[in-house]
């Protein structure tokens, strides 16, 4: 059975383009290499940041009976789905020039582009976080107090207990923003060389018709998300060893 010319055509330019963005790779294409390395720094900062803000707050609502501690979970639970959209568009407003940060002049910066992701992954550490100690942490809180620990050494305990889910909880923070196009676009307006990451470079790409660049920057997007979900699977199922 033989094909007609456009569909050959067709598969003929397809495997050309993917060639192409596999060289890309092969050769470190310095843009595709720039935008990748933003696109980690970025996002490995932001995650950091939502850890120690994600934890710190775990630790907070562990410590303390404070008032409304299950409408603030409840809100915590509720913005692990918050859309990225809704938090580019009030960073925007809060960071552009006649909004009240906007003498820090953090708009279409990597600043806000990070500021945006610690956002959208700190309530996802948090809530997770929180969950996983709730579930298990009670045994090992009450033995730790039992051999004479103080409340703040028994919850070191907790956290300690539950280390893989905490992982787990960061790891699949990672992958949400790692993959996030929204927010970083608005904040971080897709500057060439200065603002643009693998998300909101493979959308523009893409429109411009520089596939090759854009099919480069996807296949490594997948294989980052790949990294992250096994390394998810692991901590799960570390944890549910123990």
């Amino acid at each position: 059975m033989s094909f007609s010319l456009p569909t050959q055509v067709s598969n003929f330019l397809l495997i050309n383009t993917l060639n192409k963005a596999f060289l890309l790779i092969v050769h470190l294409d310095p843009d595709l290499l720039e935008i990748v390395l933003l696109s980690l720094r970025v996002t490995c900062v932001g995650i950091l940041l939502a850890t120690i803000l994600g934890l710190g707050l775990t630790l907070l609502l562990e410590m303390r009976k404070i008032p409304g501690q299950g409408l603030i979970i409840s809100i915590l639970n509720t913005l692990t789905g918050l859309p990225p959209v809704v938090v580019g568009l009030l960073l925007y407003v809060v960071l552009s020039r006649s909004g009240p940060l906007g003498f820090l002049g953090l708009l279409y910066t990597p600043a806000a582009m990070v500021l945006a992701q610690t956002i959208l992954a700190t309530p996802i550490v948090a809530a997770l976080s929180h969950a996983a100690i709730t579930a298990t942490g009670q045994p090992v809180r009450d033995t730790a107090l039992g051999l004479g620990a103080t409340e703040f050494q028994a919850l070191l305990a907790v956290f300690g207990d539950a280390r893989y889910a905490i992982m787990a909880a960061v790891a699949a923070a990672f992958g949400r923003v790692m993959a996030e196009v929204g927010a970083v676009l608005m904040v971080g307006g897709n500057i060439a060389h200065h603002t643009r990451v693998m998300t909101t470079a493979i959308a523009m790409e893409a429109d411009k018709g520089d596939f090759e660049l854009a099919i480069a920057l996807g296949i490594i997007l997948l294989g980052l998300s790949f990294l992250v979900n096994a390394a998810l699977y692991t901590f799960q199922r570390m944890g549910r060893k123990r």
